[in-house]
């Protein structure tokens, strides 16, 4: 780790999402050593001299010259996602990168990426509402719509709006530490860093939405520090174990058991965030047997430990 200033260039594309661009100026433009001198120089390129993103316009002092004398080059999001980069930026691009020049994109900025050819044969990610579209257009490219961020040394993606933050903070504490990092976050006001492995969210149940099974899905939830079979499911929907599967399958998208195995991670997630309980009290609160099962079904589904996600959300306590 070194005090010499690390220079951060900020590309913005046509179209850009003000969000993911401010993301990375506010990141990396606080970022400080403990004597409060800044670690990065920053600065904002673009091809065009001035944008408009919809709400307002934005004008940019530095062209695509400082692409060149970047050691880390942040490219935000744009919208629509898969929006084509001009020829220029992407040369700009591949040469920086054959420079080593680290790049990273946050939210639909790994579109342009994939574009330059940059994800190749690589693990990438983006917003999960788009990642569908980036594996379609780039098969080349290993797309994982889960995560939060994904490090692939000199090339490293997002997933959209404040996961941006969180990847802005790796690169920060990557760089030159984590009290470097924790000051940044702290005058953010956000967690540290959130894991780049954690889900990107975890759909939420919602018993309303599937009428037919509405009353059995609210008898489970009222239940679930309960052992639940298939069989007690069943029978107090008023069928066969074989027809109540196939319903769930039909509505919910899942089996009985899956979508009962989710509920109890959803109500450990609450009990995380807004108890103090310790993990073998939330473990017989919502039904998941052992600690050790609770925690790799809790993994498995949010992909951080109960531990870590504690960290990361523990005492939200809602006023009212």
């Amino acid at each position: 780790m070194s005090n010499s200033l690390h220079h951060v260039v900020v590309l913005a594309l046509p179209n850009v999402i003000a969000f993911d661009l401010t993301i990375a100026t506010e990141v990396f433009g606080r970022a400080s050593h403990a004597n409060q001198e800044p670690c990065y120089q920053l600065s904002v390129c673009s091809e065009e001299a001035q944008i408009d993103t919809g709400a307002f316009s934005m004008r940019f002092n530095h062209g695509l010259e400082q692409l060149a004398l970047a050691q880390t080059i942040i490219v935000p999001g744009t919208e629509p996602a898969s929006l084509k980069a001009s020829p220029r930026v992407l040369a700009a691009l591949r040469a920086a990168q054959t420079q080593g020049a680290r790049i990273a994109s946050i939210c639909s900025g790994a579109f342009v990426l994939a574009q330059a050819g940059l994800l190749d044969g690589r693990r990438a990610t983006t917003h999960w509402l788009a990642a569908t579209r980036l594996a379609e257009l780039y098969p080349q490219v290993q797309v994982d719509a889960a995560v939060l961020f994904v490090d692939e040394g000199q090339i490293l993606t997002s997933a959209g709006a404040a996961a941006g933050i969180d990847l802005c903070l790796h690169m920060v504490r990557a760089d030159f530490g984590a009290s470097a990092a924790a000051r940044v976050a702290r005058l953010s006001v956000v967690p540290l860093q959130r894991d780049g492995g954690q889900a990107q969210f975890i759909e939420v149940l919602d018993s309303s939405s599937n009428e037919s099974l509405q009353p059995v899905m609210t008898w489970a939830l009222s239940r679930l520090h309960h052992p639940l079979t298939l069989e007690m499911l069943a029978n107090q929907a008023r069928s066969s174990p074989r027809t109540l599967s196939r319903r769930f399958q039909h509505e919910v998208g899942t089996s009985p058991a899956q979508w009962l195995i989710r509920a109890r991670v959803q109500r450990a997630q609450e009990l995380l965030e807004r108890s103090n309980m310790h993990i073998e009290q939330i473990v017989s609160n919502v039904g998941l047997g052992s600690a050790a099962n609770f925690r790799a079904q809790f993994s498995r589904l949010v992909g951080v430990s109960p531990s870590q996600y504690r960290r990361n959300f523990g005492n939200r306590i809602v006023a009212g």
